[in-house]
């Protein structure tokens, strides 16, 4: 890997390359991402701003350009407090294969183990160049959601996953 890619949280100066990523993403491959291009184009950048500072999301830097996303949150509460979500995972085409994803995750999974005992997450089952990526984090699949998603005619299969920080009766 490169070593000028740089990983770091996002904060509402980078509003405006948050919602240029997104696009990009939504625009490619909106069954990744759970939304549409044409919902988050309409959204200001003011919008976007105040959803980074709302949310933990980290973006990956190559000479100095946002080419990857990814973010983490706990879920609202008491009963759901220990448990968190990776959410909007996207690395740009120019830039995969060469780790950025996998910088992205272990920098949310940093996160993460500070604040919850487990993280869960859902991919498109045929995505599985992601789903090899967080299996080898140690995700393991715990259920399907049939129909998640629909983009136009077209249904889209999740796999549900998760990744426990501790062990039964080890709550810290």
């Amino acid at each position: 890997m490169s070593a000028d890619v740089a990983i770091r949280r996002l904060n509402s100066n980078d509003a405006a390359s948050f919602k240029a990523i997104r696009l990009e993403a939504l625009s490619a491959n909106p069954e990744l991402l759970r939304s549409t291009f044409e919902l988050e184009n309409g959204l200001s950048v003011v919008w976007f701003a105040g959803r980074l500072q709302n949310a933990h999301v980290v973006g990956a830097f190559q000479n100095g350009e946002l080419v990857g996303t990814a973010g983490f949150s706990i879920q609202e509460g008491q009963p759901n407090a220990h448990k968190g979500r990776l959410f909007g995972m996207y690395v740009r085409p120019s830039s995969r294969n060469v780790g950025i994803g996998r910088l992205l995750l272990n920098s949310v999974l940093d996160i993460a183990r500070e604040h919850v005992e487990l993280i869960q997450l859902s991919v498109v089952r045929e995505n599985r160049p992601a789903r090899l990526l967080y299996e080898s984090a140690g995700f393991l699949e715990y259920g399907v959601e049939n129909k998640a998603s629909k983009y136009g005619k077209k249904y889209y299969d999740e796999a549900l996953m998760a990744l426990e920080f501790v062990g039964p009766g080890n709550f810290s």
